[in-house]
């Protein structure tokens, strides 16, 4: 038994009966649990007890042991001072301060079924993907389960997305931007190409923006891959390069994105010039992400973007390709930066002018295709489908927050199953 799951169990009322009896045999009747309290002080705050008909209200301490009480020195501690009842699992010391003040024991073993106890324990042991798999279906989640946990997502995407709003000076456009690069950059690069962003004051960028291939060069530049030009379009990148850094004042920095691991279509040089295309494509590019009202409208952002013209022979610099074909983006990788970078955007914008739209962002979710990685095929062969980006940007944040860490006690999942007998 661990304090987390006796704290869980009385937080749930799992009990198998609450025909309570305190350490003396009296009567314990439980008229309000109390709040489970996750900072520091008693476990369980404004709670109500009642024995021999006199109702006591006050706070409540759980414990594996009752000598813990003594381990965990509350005696010095005057946040333990109106405690009311002294819940454990084992009672296997009598704490003289407790008996002085007429602070009850009462001791949990006998109204907990074991069953309970194993299958949290089985679950901790037995993980190859998630605790739960042995036992896992798709009965077992709860009505709405994707939707609130991809709001939960949402939220704590948007607490970081406040931070960095503050550095861009309450700019979205530039938030923005810093977004998409992320994106841009996939999981290898994906750092780096914020960095990259960082590096460029976004006024620049804007001011670059109309010159697609100044922007291009400007991206190069700043990766360090054109000190030494191998063919005459890299001359030429190279050239603009020199002329942005004098008028723009741009620092001698260079941040060298990685190639390892990348199948070529997802090679940096290809992505950089992609992301430079979008954004001579599209001024305002934050404003038509928030006119949005169906993700069929975000596609057509992406309408003809792609790696300029040096890139249908090439995937590096200098070294040409047998196979000739542009470097269009995908519509997988489409999906990508709209779940990764439009979606979480729009939200918070929305969020802060205190509009209620979570329901039609969880609907533009629902409409873009379900993901494929390698998260999304461990549900897959549990026997859970999914149909949308709902589910799967659900599923993993899931996975990656609870599953993994075996937050068991702190998922809904879990709970049912810890709720059943048997």
């Amino acid at each position: 038994m661990k304090e987390n799951l006796l704290q869980y169990l009385w937080n749930y009322k799992l009990f198998s009966n609450i025909d309570f009896k305190d350490a003396e045999g009296n009567s314990i009747e439980i008229l309000d649990f109390g709040t489970w309290n996750t900072d520091s002080g008693p476990d369980f705050l404004m709670a109500k007890i009642k024995i021999n008909n006199v109702i006591f209200a006050g706070n409540i301490e759980l414990h594996v042991r009752s000598s813990d009480w003594i381990f965990h020195q509350h005696s010095a501690d005057p946040n333990y001072e109106n405690i009311i009842l002294h819940a454990v699992y084992i009672n296997d010391a009598e704490i003289e301060e407790l008996n002085q003040k007429k602070i009850p024991t009462l001791e949990l073993q006998y109204y907990i079924d074991q069953s309970v106890i194993s299958k949290y324990e089985k679950m901790l042991s037995e993980t190859v993907f998630i605790p739960c798999e042995k036992v896992f279906d798709i009965e077992k989640i709860p009505f709405h389960f994707y939707e609130e946990t991809l709001i939960q997502k949402l939220e704590n995407k948007s607490s970081e997305l406040e931070i960095s709003l503050k550095n861009y000076k309450n700019n979205y456009e530039a938030l923005l931007f810093h977004s998409i690069s992320y994106a841009f950059g996939l999981k290898v690069n994906a750092e780096i190409f914020r960095q990259i962003a960082q590096s460029i004051d976004f006024g620049t960028v804007q001011k670059v923006r109309q010159n697609r291939m100044q922007l291009e060069a400007l991206f190069f530049g700043i990766a360090g891959w054109l000190e030494n030009p191998e063919d005459a379009e890299m001359l030429r990148w190279k050239t603009e390069f020199e002329f942005l850094k004098v008028k723009y004042k741009i620092p001698e920095i260079f941040i060298r994105p990685k190639f390892l691991r990348l199948r070529p279509p997802n090679f940096p040089t290809i992505r950089l010039s992609q992301l430079a295309h979008l954004y001579h494509q599209h001024a305002n590019l934050f404003s038509k992400v928030i006119s949005a009202k169906k993700a069929e409208f975000f596609y057509t952002l992406f309408n003809d973007i792609s790696a300029s013209e040096y890139w249908d022979s090439h995937f590096n610099f200098g070294k040409v390709s047998p196979v000739l074909q542009p470097k269009v983006l995908t519509k997988e990788f489409q999906d990508l930066i709209i779940i990764n970078a439009f979606l979480p955007i729009k939200y918070l914008y929305e969020r802060n002018q205190n509009e209620n739209t979570a329901d039609e962002i969880l609907h533009l979710y629902s409409q873009i295709s379900p993901e494929k990685n390698s998260i999304i095929a461990s549900w897959k062969n549990l026997g859970l489908k999914t149909d949308n980006a709902l589910q799967t940007q659900s599923l993993v944040y899931h996975y990656r927050h609870n599953c993994s860490a075996k937050k068991c006690l702190h998922c809904s999942i879990g709970f049912k199953i810890l709720k059943e007998n048997g």
